[in-house]
């Protein structure tokens, strides 16, 4: 049993490895096919697809926390998923106008297409949800290894065939729809059905929550591009990839929990191994950063940002902290409990006073400022945590 959860530990961590990987690789060849500002348009819509897929999130979220506990309805799973799928498309696609204006797009059809990818996208979710629930981990790790090749290589042929965001984002829907298509085969073809009422009001719960631990990841690279010099933003940009890499090294760990979070017998030892086993992999990570700052300051940004004092150890930190909260966030959801959602939420609101307050003169101000928000946080979910399972 225990080779085998660590088979499928490194499956899970091998694929959201390559996943992620191909999203980075996308934008580094992206910057070298488009001119600049058609860079800048496509990557504030890659951007804005990533708010974007966090129905899809909280659906997996969801979907695998009732198959993990039992006697779930597969077929009302099904029809929440294909009804979360349409509601997202629809509403972005009727917020298309809004989004070409406010992004300045020199295409409108390119925010269409985000839109149509998003129908595919969510529907991956589901069947990433019946995957995990029933911790079949092997076809899990499968399914997302090609969703990262139908997505990126579908967002990347459109690219090279068409060289504009409209092109890049048509791909994206074509590709994303051919994963979700062999996603309802692996899963045994399943057929939508009626589900109960709660289960949308459960969906937008773990929506809202994880829209704001979005957004906290994202959110201090933001308020740096606002606060600081163009070139101290650059370099808070550097840093800030650091913070994604701290961030998304655990992720197997919290894959391989949700199932038994489910389920309550053994959950409490589940939840201490799986923050031990995240907490020790961005340790190793953190101490990487202190010793070989200037070899990653050079991987990340380049020969030119060699020479820069950027100090990098805050940043995966940040990182760090934020993959516990995750965790976390998980726990909460599997035991019900909405009050995650109010502490994410002011965790977001707390770093935004900070750096507005007081924390936004230089990089290391604002990155204090993440600091400070991101471990009030974590210290405060983990006393919840502990609280609930007494």
């Amino acid at each position: 049993m225990l080779r085998r959860t660590r088979l499928d530990a490194l499956a899970v961590a091998l694929a959201l490895a390559a996943n992620n990987g191909s999203g980075y690789l996308l934008t580094v060849l992206a910057a070298r096919l488009l001119a600049p500002a058609l860079f800048g348009e496509l990557s504030s819509l890659l951007a804005l697809l990533v708010v974007c897929v966090v129905p899809a999130m909280g659906l997996q979220t969801v979907v695998a926390l009732r198959v993990a506990a039992g006697g779930a309805d597969r077929a009302g799973l099904v029809g929440l998923g294909v009804l979360v799928s349409a509601l997202t498309v629809t509403v972005v696609l009727a917020a298309a106008p809004l989004l070409a204006a406010l992004l300045h797009l020199s295409d409108a059809r390119a925010a269409v297409w985000l839109a149509l990818a998003l129908g595919p996208l969510t529907v991956i979710g589901l069947w990433h949800g019946l995957l995990q629930g029933s911790r079949r981990f092997d076809l899990l790790a499968g399914m997302v290894a090609l969703e990262g090749l139908g997505k990126i290589g579908g967002t990347f042929g459109g690219l090279l065939l068409g060289r504009s965001s409209t092109a890049a984002l048509a791909g994206t829907a074509a590709g994303s729809l051919v994963v979700a298509g062999i996603g309802w085969v692996l899963c045994g073809r399943p057929r939508p059905g009626r589900f109960a009422p709660g289960a949308m009001i459960e969906i937008g719960h773990t929506v809202q929550a994880m829209l704001a631990l979005v957004l906290l990841v994202n959110l201090d690279l933001v308020l740096a591009r606002h606060s600081l010099p163009a070139h101290q933003a650059g370099e808070y940009a550097i840093g800030a990839v650091i913070t994604k890499i701290a961030y998304w090294l655990p992720q197997a760990v919290g894959v391989l929990l949700l199932p038994r979070l489910a389920q309550r017998e053994g959950s409490r030892r589940a939840l201490a191994l799986a923050l031990t086993t995240c907490a020790t992999i961005d340790a190793v990570f953190v101490a990487g950063t202190v010793v070989f700052g200037p070899l990653l300051r050079a991987l990340v940004g380049g020969a030119r940002y060699t020479a820069d004092p950027l100090v990098l150890w805050p940043f995966a930190v940040v990182g760090s902290l934020l993959a516990i909260v995750q965790i976390l966030l998980y726990a909460r959801i599997a035991d019900g409990d909405r009050r995650v959602a109010v502490l994410l939420w002011g965790a977001v609101g707390l770093e935004i006073g900070l750096v507005v307050v007081r924390l936004h003169g230089s990089v290391t101000e604002l990155v204090s400022a993440a600091v400070i928000a991101v471990a009030a946080l974590a210290v405060t979910a983990i006393a919840l945590a502990r609280r609930a399972r007494r």
